[in-house]
């Protein structure tokens, strides 16, 4: 009783920490704010568990965060000065072996004019042309009446991003270098109904020759439902709820958990209504296993050239001129690192970094500041509510060598590569085989589901719940590996007061949220039904 005394005043203190948390990738740094077009909303890398598809990975890297469904007329296109890039270390020195990058194009039918319609009277006609982005409905069968449409090339490079070799991947059929991006989900008048943009946009999955692999890969690029779940308004509102779990286990709905804790439920998920846009590109293991040990890193960045100047009589083909060397404006591994650990004033640094060099984060991640801000803000009223004398509600064992595994170096066995760099990158086992969709834990490791996440990241991996729980020190109790409650050895429950509460924001994620098959993203909300 008296622990649960403990957990609730906590609970309902906690709001420094959760509301630092709760974001995802979705505007993490100031500088992003006003570039959404390159604003890497999330990253993840996981082996295909698509039926057949067991000797591939998946990577996902979803761009332009927070689009509502129906931000007509122009909806979100991609941004053609850029370069979007995934990479792949597998050799463990946190250097790229392999990139890919998308870089993309905007085009209007009829020349590069766009549609027109004969409006005036006969004698005085004239060609005018419309203002939407399409003129009628659209189909898989059909796609006249598109009046604008994006398309992109897909390079893999081998070596240093920069200076490596780069090749074009070709379309499987012959057709060529350019793949066709699928125009967004303007509404059911547009395609029909939620079936039929299905179907539209399914077509858009291309089956890709990809330089120096002997099978095929596939890729997509498209609008797709923002698959990350966040009870984001409440959170921000000085977290307005009891984030610990208040049944007795996930979604039971019988009030047996913790007493006022949060409830799963999907009206707590303020990004239910929101779309991405997702670069999806699926590629043999042994495509990107390279030398290694079959643990791959992967991160993703965005790139801008130094330089744009606006166009003072801008029109569609050149509304400015971009120039100077390609600068990194984005960068995005694990979840949550530069929401929940890196400080404020590095945040872009952090985002223009490469993770060979992120020593010079390391003190974020070994002394973390957000769990000891909450224990100086919140120790005297706990112990005065209680009547308790805790020493500290922040875990205490400094250096947190719980955090560098989850962040920087990976568990050995697990996720954790031959030859180790700490650095900041999703890495992935390519050896341990996917879970099926309907068998995974949301939890992952932690869940007793070694294919998720930390090892790699799949769209049903609950990041937010498994991340509240290791910055509060989870990683000091025995966790579930194959059925038996392990000792990591990392730290010890002593060391973390309250290490082992379910803390929740209440917005639930797992598996059945998605499709079951390439590229796993749910279709997106309709701008209109």
């Amino acid at each position: 009783m008296r622990f649960q005394k403990l957990t609730l005043a906590i609970a309902v203190l906690c709001g420094s920490l959760c509301l630092q948390t709760q974001a995802s990738s979705h505007r993490e740094a100031p500088n992003l704010t006003r570039m959404p077009t390159v604003d890497s909303a999330d990253f993840y890398a996981f082996n295909s568990y698509e039926p057949g598809r067991g000797d591939y990975v998946t990577l996902i890297a979803n761009y332009i965060p927070l689009q509502d469904a129906y931000g007509g007329p122009n909806y979100f296109a991609m941004d053609p000065a850029a370069v979007y890039s995934i990479h792949i270390d597998n050799d463990g020195d946190a250097v790229e072996d392999i990139t890919y990058q998308f870089r993309f194009s905007q085009h209007l039918p009829g020349d590069g004019e766009g549609v027109a319609l004969n409006v005036g009277p006969e004698g005085d006609t004239k060609s005018i042309a419309v203002p939407l982005k399409n003129v009628g409905g659209i189909s898989a069968n059909d796609m006249s009446a598109a009046n604008f449409s994006e398309s992109y090339t897909l390079s893999v490079v081998a070596g240093d991003r920069r200076t490596g070799t780069s090749m074009m991947a070709q379309a499987a059929d012959g057709s060529g270098t350019d793949f066709a991006k699928p125009l967004d989900y303007i509404g059911n008048k547009t395609f029909g109904s939620m079936e039929g943009y299905a179907e539209y946009a399914h077509s858009f999955v291309h089956e890709v020759s990809i330089p120096e692999c002997d099978m095929n890969g596939r890729v997509f690029v498209g609008q797709r439902k923002d698959p990350f779940t966040v009870n984001l308004g409440k959170t921000f509102d000085l977290v307005n709820y009891v984030p610990v779990e208040g049944d007795s286990a996930p979604g039971a709905g019988d009030g047996g958990g913790f007493p006022g804790g949060i409830t799963q439920s999907t009206e707590n998920d303020d990004l239910r209504w929101k779309n991405v846009t997702a670069l999806a590109i699926e590629v043999p293991k042994s495509c990107v296993t390279g030398d290694g040990n079959g643990v791959i890193g992967a991160w993703t960045t965005a790139s801008l050239p130094q330089a744009r100047i606006l166009n003072p009589q801008a029109d569609f083909a050149k509304p400015e001129v971009n120039g100077g060397a390609l600068t990194q404006v984005s960068r995005l591994g694990s979840p949550l690192v530069n929401e929940l650990v890196i400080g404020l004033k590095d945040k872009d640094t952090f985002s223009a970094s490469e993770p060979k060099d992120d020593g010079q984060f390391a003190d974020y991640v070994t002394h973390p500041s957000l769990p000891e801000l909450l224990n100086i803000l919140f120790k005297d009223p706990v112990n005065q509510t209680l009547g308790t004398d805790i020493e500290t509600l922040a875990p205490t064992n400094y250096p947190r060598m719980d955090l560098v595994t989850a962040f920087l170096t990976g568990f050995e066995g697990v996720n954790q590569q031959a030859t180790v760099t700490p650095s900041e990158m999703l890495r992935l086992n390519t050896g341990i085989p996917a879970t099926p969709a309907q068998e995974q834990s949301a939890f992952g490791v932690a869940g007793d589901d070694l294919a998720g996440f930390p090892n790699g990241r799949r769209p049903g991996d609950d990041v937010v719940d498994i991340a509240l729980r290791v910055v509060m020190g989870r990683l000091c109790y025995p966790i579930p590996v194959a059925g038996t409650d392990t000792d990591l050895g990392l730290c010890a429950p002593e060391d973390a007061a309250v290490g082992n509460v379910p803390f929740t924001d209440g917005a639930p994620l797992n598996a059945s949220m998605m499709d079951m098959h390439f590229p796993y993203l749910a279709n997106p909300i309709a701008g209109s039904e």
